[in-house]
Parts: C-alpha cells; sequence; structure tokens
C-alpha cells in the first residue's frame, strides 16, 4: 500500500463477511486490500479463532484454518455477539463481547502491513449493518483498548457509508435520484436516496426500503425481479443504481439489467462499497470536506441543540454543549462550572425542526452548603440512544478549604 502515516481506513464490519480499505492520497482512491496473499479476495469471512496454545487470535480466512487444522476455538457468530452485553464463553475463560471486536479488529488491521498502525492512524471508519446502543458501546471499547483516542475513529451503519460513497462519485452518478438494491440470497430490498436541493444545507435521506422474496428458479427469478424494479423504479429519473448484497448476477437477470439500466441509467454491482464508503467518509470528514453544504438525515442523527448559559470572563454568554445534526454515539461534551446564586443547572434547547429556545432545569437535591461561588462541579453530557441523553454531575469541592463531598448526580433526558 502506498500510504503508512495519516491513515484513513475503513473496515466493513459485515453479518457474515468484512472487509478493509485504505485512503490511497496520491491516486484519490479508496483502495480494497486483499486478505489473502497473491490474491484479489477481498471479503473475509467475520470470523475470530483462539489458537490452541492461547497464545493469540486470529481472524478471516487464518480462523477457519486454525480452526479446522490446530483445534483452535472458532467464534462464527462474531456480528451476533457484538451486540451482546453479558460475557461471552470461549471454551474454558470468559471475554467480554468487546474484547472480542478488539480481536477481531487487531487482526484486520494487520492486513495493511503497516508497524505501530494505531500511532500512523488519522482515522479509523468502521461501518457495520446496524448500530445498536450495545454495538456502538462495544466497539467504542474495542477501539480504546487497542490505543485509538475518541477523535481517531468513527462509526457508521450502512445508510450512512452508503451516503458518502454515492456523493463522492462523479457527479453525473447523484444528481438525480439513486437507486440501492440489497440482495441477501433470495430476498432483495430496495431503498431510494433523495436530497431536497432547494434548501441549505441540502438534507439528503434514504426513504424506507421495500421487500421482495424472488424465487429461486432462474428464469422465474429474472422475471420476479424485473417486476420488482419497474414497481421500485417506476418513471422517475435516476441517476444510478447500486446493487449490493449476496444472491444477484448477471448469468440470471437478463431481462432485470436491460431494464435497469433503460433511460442510460449507470448500474453499478460490488460488495466492496461499504468498506470504502467508511473511508470516504473519514477523508470527507477530516480532510476533503466537499459536502460541507449536504447533511445525511440519519435516524440515529441527534436534531436537538443543548448549551447554557454561563458567565465566561465575567460577561453573559451562551455556551454550546451539543451540537444537533450529529449521530448520537458521536453526540457528548465535558466541562467544569461553578455555580453563582443557584442550586440547579439550567440548559438551553432548541432543536432542528422546533427552533424555538427553551429552559430544561436539572435540580441538585442534597447540594453542600457553601459561600456563593465555591461549588465547583464537572459535567458530562453523552447521547446513550438517538433520544436519551445521559447528564453526569460531580461535585469538586473547592479547593482546600472545601473539598468534594463525592457527590454524584444523574439524570437521562429526553430533549
Amino acid at each position: 500500500m502506498n500510504e503508512i502515516r495519516d491513515l484513513m481506513i475503513g473496515i466493513d464490519f459485515g453479518e457474515k463477511f468484512s472487509q478493509i480499505c485504505y485512503y490511497d492520497r496520491k491516486a484519490d482512491e479508496y483502495r480494497s486490500l486483499a486478505v489473502k496473499v497473491g490474491s484479489s479476495q477481498y471479503e473475509a469471512p467475520t470470523l475470530l479463532c483462539r489458537k490452541a496454545d492461547r497464545s493469540s487470535y486470529c481472524v478471516g480466512l487464518e480462523a477457519e484454518y486454525f480452526a479446522r487444522e490446530k483445534e483452535g476455538i472458532l467464534i462464527d457468530n462474531l456480528y451476533e455477539l457484538s451486540d451482546r452485553e453479558d460475557p461471552i464463553q470461549v471454551s474454558d475463560e470468559e471475554r467480554e463481547p468487546w474484547e472480542l471486536l478488539a480481536y477481531f479488529l487487531k487482526g484486520f488491521l494487520k492486513f495493511l502491513g503497516v508497524v505501530d498502525v494505531v500511532k500512523n492512524t488519522k482515522c479509523l471508519a468502521i461501518v457495520s449493518p446496524v448500530l445498536s446502543p450495545r454495538r456502538v458501546k462495544n466497539f467504542q471499547k474495542a477501539c480504546e483498548t487497542l490505543g485509538y483516542s475518541r477523535d481517531q475513529y468513527m462509526l457508521l451503519d450502512y445508510g450512512e457509508s452508503f451516503f458518502y460513497y454515492v456523493l463522492t462519485q462523479k457527479r453525473e452518478t447523484w444528481n438525480r435520484n439513486v437507486g440501492w438494491y440489497e440482495f441477501d440470497r433470495e430476498k432483495v430490498l430496495f431503498r431510494k436516496l433523495v436530497m431536497n436541493t432547494s434548501v441549505r444545507p441540502v438534507p439528503v435521506k434514504l426513504e424506507d426500503p421495500v421487500e421482495a422474496l424472488l424465487p429461486e428458479e432462474p428464469e422465474r427469478k429474472d422475471e420476479a425481479f424485473s417486476g420488482f424494479v419497474r414497481d421500485t423504479l417506476g418513471s422517475e429519473l435516476y441517476s444510478s443504481i447500486q446493487i449490493t448484497g449476496e444472491g444477484f448476477s448477471q448469468d440470471w437477470a437478463v431481462q432485470s439489467v436491460r431494464i435497469l439500466c433503460f433511460q442510460k441509467r449507470k448500474v453499478f454491482f460490488g460488495n466492496n462499497l461499504f468498506a470504502k464508503g467508511a473511508c470516504a467518509a473519514a477523508a470527507e470528514r477530516l480532510e476533503k470536506k466537499n459536502l460541507k453544504n449536504y447533511r445525511y438525515l440519519s435516524p440515529s442523527l441527534v436534531l436537538t441543540n443543548v448549551g447554557m448559559d454561563l458567565r465566561v470572563m465575567g460577561a453573559p454568554t451562551p455556551y454550546p454543549l451539543i451540537e444537533a445534526g450529529k449521530n448520537w454515539y458521536e453526540c457528548q461534551a465535558r466541562c467544569e462550572l461553578i455555580l453563582d446564586d443557584t442550586e440547579e443547572l439550567v440548559f438551553t434547547v432548541d432543536s432542528m425542526e422546533f427552533p424555538e429556545k427553551r429552559k430544561v432545569s436539572m435540580s441538585l437535591p442534597g447540594l453542600p452548603r457553601r459561600p456563593n461561588k465555591t461549588t465547583r462541579l464537572s459535567l458530562e453530557l453523552r447521547y446513550v440512544s438517538p433520544g436519551e441523553c445521559c447528564i453526569t454531575v460531580k461535585d469538586l469541592g473547592f479547593g482546600e478549604l472545601f473539598p468534594s463531598s463525592g457527590k454524584v448526580w444523574k439524570e437521562t433526558a429526553r430533549w
């Protein structure tokens, strides 16, 4: 690979298969990495294996080999386990779900062939089909275990990765609607990527999926998929069609391909879209910033701005804490403050949908009685789901005069 410093890495952590790619700045391309030496195989099974001597774990094709030939302990449901909270029994020992994810990510990062990959990473972008609160928490712990700081990694679901992949292609492939057919053997989902260019920033969203089951027999499958394409695309104008997943083949999709390509629509088929989309997200957010006038309306998006009216350097100042327009798992804030003639915290809240500001109070029962301006608090806000923000307040005391009481107040806000 061409890059060895300031790496932008994308990992597609899929239910059955996973991939890794990196951003080649010289060529301005997102390059997939082979998971088998000397081959063009870019997908590896999402497997983890503890070697028989317990010395280490291996992933993908190597995990299959060690489980089959060397009596290793195979973990073949890693995607499912990543959404668990309780420990997992691996032979005679217990492992936390985030520990297994850390082993998997460490093994996958070895495909880069870079010494001290964490130190040389500018951003590791991990994409997965669905990001539940538990899966997010496990990925965050796994990344931190490997040594990544919070600003060195990001998480995306397939929908957001699709947005970044599509909008970093040539403009003629997305200046109208973009269709997405996702196959899972005999099942196919269709989603449409739409944008409202009359608004700034331009809102971009994926519409709700439409599903169809296809017969197994090739001719009937082609006929059924052709009908599904007609129904879902209708008479609307599409710049391009993206096809992903397992089950589509041009061997049987003879009539379907003709319909897909109607009106000179560009049709793309491949399974490296999500890893490249994650990589594109990292490069776009940290370096390129070409999509600053576009906003992806993810179901994970936080729609509420949260701040406080504080006195900074003696002057009243609005102090922002949480900025609307980010995914919930990216929204957290910390600060310290000194109370001034109050025994409660007051937040200012406004949303993208309802911009009128309102006040939300948080009481601090049992707050130690001290002279004014001698109570110092630490404040942390952290979203734990799209609609829930966990607020943690700690009494820090005030130097040697007023030691900390050790009191902690917690509240979950649904702004």
